[in-house]
């Protein structure tokens, strides 16, 4: 079992293997997890949709052909389980209160000083609109027209998402900064 190719592992899965599953399990928790963290509000809301993301892999992976990468297959399902989560829970909004934002934020460096943490934090503050749209244009490399298919809104609403999300997070990152400075 310690030697498994990537494909000796899947299909070592697929026959229910439970040591090949805790291994795949082991290799992509922490990737899959950031993945998580990018879409959820909260650290236990992320580690639910970690475990529902890999009921989802081990379920369906009789299905991935090797056609592509398979940690980019299971990317696509963890994504797709963190909206499928949101969904199932839309009792968020997408229209936060941005007038407290500025529409002309200042460009500033101080991201490439902060932490991913620091980051994530900022981005988990964001509803969740805003958040998941930054995480699937930015991030997952979606286009406007994919946003609006899986989120099931229109491509003018991913547009102006992002764009207040843009401007969210930069907002964010002053205040950080000035706060920083401030100490």
């Amino acid at each position: 079992m310690t030697n498994l190719n990537e494909q000796e592992l899947v299909a070592a899965c697929v026959k229910g293997d439970g040591k090949a599953q805790k291994k795949l399990y082991e290799k992509y928790a922490r990737t899959m997890f950031g993945i998580c963290l990018r879409y959820s509000n909260t650290y236990d809301e992320a580690k639910d949709i970690l475990q529902d993301g890999f009921i989802k892999v081990f379920t369906k992976m009789g299905q991935f052909g090797f056609q592509g990468s398979f940690e980019g297959w299971m990317k696509r399902i963890f994504v797709n389980t963190a909206l499928e989560y949101y969904r199932s829970n839309k009792n968020h909004m997408y229209h936060d209160d941005v007038a407290a934002a500025s529409n002309h934020v200042q460009q500033d460096d101080t991201i490439g000083n902060m932490s991913r943490k620091e980051i994530l934090e900022i981005m988990q503050g964001m509803a969740p609109g805003y958040r998941n749209v930054l995480n699937l244009y930015i991030v997952e490399g979606y286009s406007h027209a994919e946003i609006a298919e899986l989120l099931q809104i229109n491509e003018g609403t991913s547009k102006s998402q992002l764009s207040r999300a843009r401007v969210l997070l930069q907002q964010a990152i002053i205040n950080k900064q000035k706060a920083g400075t401030n100490q």
